[in-house]
């Protein structure tokens, strides 16, 4: 088992004075890695990280409960990507799971998107506004490259 440190800092300076910051913290418990490089072909929705209730190596998929940390990062120097958040509402327990709601974020050039834990930690509503308690699984992590072909770099680290 090992420890991973993740280090954020922000670094920006207005009339002199810094309102940059750094904060670290350190996740325990680390047994596994998912590190690659992935190029998203133009026009082609690219599926970069997928979950399910236990590991499936047919679908070369983590184990959602053991996920504790996952960054995706847009390497691209000028295009923006969607990244699409699979949820799974009804986490049936019985080892696959299957997306039923999406939730999108615009990830731009350079950008990266911070998550931990994916298990039970994730809604969407269209119904109205109101805030949502009742968290879902992660089924998996789709991308969106639009018209544009785009590298991104993801990381999972699990227990």
């Amino acid at each position: 088992m090992a420890n991973l440190t993740v280090t954020h800092t922000e670094d920006i300076t207005l009339n002199g004075q810094q309102f940059g910051g750094t904060n670290i913290f350190s996740i325990s418990g680390i047994n596994n890695i998912y590190k690659r490089i992935v190029t998203c072909p133009a026009n082609v929705d690219t599926t970069i990280l997928r979950t399910g209730v236990t590991v499936d190596v047919t679908d070369s998929s983590m184990d959602v409960q053991n996920i504790k940390y996952i960054r995706v990062t847009n390497l691209d120097g000028s295009n923006s990507v969607n990244v699409n958040l699979q949820i799974d509402v009804t986490e049936s327990g019985s080892g696959a799971s299957a997306a039923n709601e999406t939730a999108t974020i615009l990830l731009a050039a350079g950008e990266s998107l911070v998550m931990g834990t994916p298990h039970d930690s994730i809604a969407a509503y269209d119904a109205d506004a109101s805030v949502q308690t009742t968290l879902h699984d992660l089924e998996s992590i789709l991308i969106d490259p639009s018209a544009n072909e785009v590298k991104l770099e993801v990381i999972a680290a699990s227990a």
